[in-house]
């Protein structure tokens, strides 16, 4: 049997691995266990075998310090997801990165490869599901940058008000739909009640208590 192996993408991968996850009881997201691997690795293992260069954005550099990874604190302290999303283009060692968030367990392969060689002359590749827009699974280039730093100046600093600043070519739910067969690609952790919903795509029968030491009540996700 050949076996066909895809060269890496030309682009960098950054999660964005910083929040204290205070509805999960103060939990790091990416460290809860699904399908019995902590989210990071899961990651790992898609943007190991898409992406050229890999790194990190948080300010615990303990938590990698045997990885091997490129970890970069946050530029502007307590700015949010677009703190993150700034540092990761700063420090990106391409032109092109793709910028995750480490509370996606269900990324898979065949998505982030379409997501990193999609064809486009935008500034940014936006997936949009039926849930709205996904800023933190998408790619930018370093043209984003200057919006970016003008909304961190004026303390602007919901990622979702970017989208309006940019030149940007969306992926929207039919293009998604072949890569995303049970809707569950985009799944995010935000809740105990968010961890229960990944847990059950997998069959897991184990309650969050048990599997995290989580003794909050699941609660549905706020919007």
């Amino acid at each position: 049997m050949n076996l066909i192996v895809l060269s890496l993408v030309v682009l960098t991968a950054a999660i964005i691995a910083g929040g204290q996850g205070r509805r999960l009881g103060g939990l790091d997201k990416s460290e809860l266990v699904v399908g019995g691997r902590r989210i990071i690795d899961r990651q790992l293992n898609v943007l190991g075998q898409v992406a050229e260069h890999i790194l990190v954005v948080s300010n615990d550099h303990h938590r990698f310090r045997c990885s091997g990874l490129q970890v970069c604190n946050d530029i502007t302290s307590d700015a949010g997801p677009l703190s993150g999303l700034h540092t990761a283009l700063i420090r990106s060692p391409t032109a092109r990165t793709i910028v995750i968030a480490c509370d996606l367990p269900f990324l898979s392969v065949p998505f982030m490869r379409h997501l990193a060689t999609r064809k486009t002359d935008a500034d940014a590749i936006i997936p949009r599901n039926s849930s709205g827009p996904q800023p933190l699974c998408a790619v930018y280039n370093r043209a984003c940058l200057g919006p970016i730093q003008q909304m961190l100046k004026h303390g602007t600093l919901r990622v979702s008000a970017l989208l309006d600043t940019l030149y940007m070519t969306e992926l929207g739910p039919q293009e998604i739909a072949s890569y995303d067969p049970d809707g569950k690609l985009f799944l995010n952790i935000n809740t105990p009640y968010d961890y229960n919903r990944a847990l059950g795509h997998l069959n897991v029968t184990q309650s969050i208590s048990r599997h995290n030491n989580i003794h909050s009540k699941p609660q549905p996700a706020q919007s």
